[in-house]
């Protein structure tokens, strides 16, 4: 089930949140204190797991994912990630249930997307969890910025990063969260990430991360930090930037909204896939754009069951 690449990939390993998502599309305002009209949905979420399935959705490497969730909803995920053509490894958690997420949808706002998030086992994942085995045959690991914003999780990455860093094997790591990370601080999580190769932060995440209004700008400026910055600027594209420099500015493929939830999720997972295929980070991002530009015109935050033109 290829999106676009046709080349043999490598084998791509992500770890991340494995996540239900409850998605309510209504249309204006929510009203306060009454009934609000919504289609109401309960799907398969979860950045990292939304990530593992537009990778293998979009190339022709094997794709792992490793997440921690809840024994209530084990079940139902692992067939879910199967059918996307993810080779699953979840972790039941004895004590917590799987992470829940709302999704509000705003269907008159361009199909906008609010989150009301309960992390749930997600990010209970701890240094226990990791294999060293995990890596074999891995060509690169991505990581969900969600596992830094809890203790646990957080020294997981520590464990991960040194077994990546000794084997390696790139690194990718996308922030996940402007809200979060403003909450975990801006120098702290440029510390946990320091080694990696990739960044891969939305427009309000790079600018929140380097304190600057202007995409460019702040692409620029983490690019000094991370060898590889891919800014994703959503309707306006994505930026690449190497050095110091922003090297590419990639447009957006056009698209009819309907919920843009998982739409960076799918970029993500498409610049991966492409990557492994030996592309050059700019054609990657081109490739991103389309499987984003895709995302928005489905609803929830996986790829279509079909197979659709590149």
């Amino acid at each position: 089930m290829s999106g676009g690449s046709a080349e043999v990939a490598g084998t791509l390993l992500v770890v991340g949140d494995v996540i239900t998502d409850i998605v309510a599309r209504h249309r204006g305002p929510l009203a306060a204190r009454t009934d609000t009209v919504a289609a109401i949905r309960t799907l398969p979420g979860g950045a990292g797991a939304n990530v593992a399935c537009w990778a293998a959705h979009w190339g022709g490497g094997e794709v792992r994912l490793l997440g921690r969730v809840g024994a209530d909803a084990v079940a139902w995920h692992e067939r879910e990630l199967t059918a996307c053509g993810v080779r699953p490894r979840l972790v039941v958690d004895p004590e917590a249930p799987t992470g829940t997420v709302i999704c509000l949808v705003d269907t008159s706002a361009a199909a906008e997307r609010t989150l009301v998030t309960d992390s749930g086992a997600s990010l209970r994942l701890t240094p226990d969890d990791w294999s060293d085995t995990l890596l074999d045959g891995v060509a690169r690991l991505h990581l969900s910025g969600y596992l830094l914003f809890s203790a646990g999780s957080r020294a997981f990455v520590d464990v991960a990063l040194e077994a990546a860093r000794a084997r390696g094997v790139p690194v990718s790591l996308d922030p996940a969260s402007a809200g979060f990370l403003v909450e975990l601080g801006v120098d702290r999580f440029l510390a946990l990430v320091e080694g990696i190769d990739v960044l891969l932060p939305s427009r309000d995440e790079a600018c929140l991360l380097t304190g600057l209004p202007d995409a460019e700008d702040a692409a620029a400026k983490l690019s000094r930090h991370v060898p590889l910055v891919v800014t994703k600027l959503g309707a306006d594209g994505a930026l690449v930037a190497r050095s110091g420099t922003v090297s590419a500015r990639i447009p957006a493929v056009p698209a009819a909204p309907t919920d843009t939830t998982g739409a960076g999720d799918a970029f993500t997972g498409a610049f991966l896939a492409t990557l492994l295929t030996g592309a050059e980070p700019e054609d990657a991002a081109r490739a991103g754009c389309r499987a984003g530009a895709r995302a928005v015109e489905t609803v929830g935050g996986r790829p279509p069951a079909t197979r659709l033109p590149a």
